[in-house]
């Protein structure tokens, strides 16, 4: 469960307060894709970046499962992170000279995970998202826009994080593979028992979302 209560982000920008988030609340279930839509500038990446503990909020709340990720010190907000986020960029940003399985392993090396159990994981969550035999020995390079980012995907869930935060998730990909990415998304969530949430500008995705909200001048405009 995802719960956000009042949160707000204050810049100064001359002599002026200037909020990107501007008193945002709401809750979101285990097991939901939930979409945050809205213009450039309207402050989605800045809610995405409040969400992942990569930025402080100025006021407001943040409860992951009950724990309030606000009130946590740097160090264990970097193990937030770690163990309780999964992060998936609209560019993949896999690392190039690893292979598919390699880079999902990466994550779980962080956490400190054994070595066996690294590969086991990363190859049972490749076939997850349909990354399977020779595939999870290529490197990026050699996989497609919509195969990397199901890699990415894998990667996310490698430390079976609570919640796992999408940043544009079908960006660089055509229509139909964005569609399949999405359902893809749906899927795990409720599988893995995680909640997904992604920001983007596209309206025909957000549509499949089990949630929809819509982000104006740092405020959601529904609900």
């Amino acid at each position: 469960m995802l719960e956000v209560c009042d949160l707000k982000k204050e810049f100064i920008s001359g002599d002026q307060k200037v909020y990107a988030v501007d008193g945002v609340t709401f809750e979101i279930s285990t097991g939901s894709f939930a979409v945050i839509v809205g213009k450039s500038g309207s402050g989605k990446s800045t809610l995405l970046a409040l969400l992942g503990a990569l930025d402080t909020p100025t006021a407001g709340k943040i409860e992951v499962d009950k724990e309030d990720v606000t009130r946590l010190s740097s160090r264990k907000q970097s193990w937030y992170r770690c163990k309780k986020i999964g992060f998936v960029f609209q560019g993949y940003n896999l690392i190039p000279n690893l292979t598919a399985i390699e880079n999902v392993m990466l994550p779980m090396e962080f956490a400190g995970l054994e070595a066996d159990k690294r590969r086991e994981r990363a190859g049972k969550l490749l076939e997850e998202v349909g990354i399977t035999g020779d595939k999870q020995d290529r490197r990026p390079p050699r996989l497609s826009g919509g195969e990397q980012q199901r890699v990415a995907i894998a990667r996310a869930l490698a430390n079976k994080p609570k919640l796992i935060l999408a940043d544009e998730p079908t960006g660089n990909l055509d229509s139909k593979t964005g569609k399949i990415i999405v359902d893809l998304l749906r899927k795990l969530a409720k599988d893995e028992k995680t909640t997904i949430v992604a920001v983007t500008h596209d309206e025909n995705i957000a549509e499949l979302a089990d949630l929809k909200f819509t982000l104006k001048d740092g405020r959601i405009e529904n609900k």
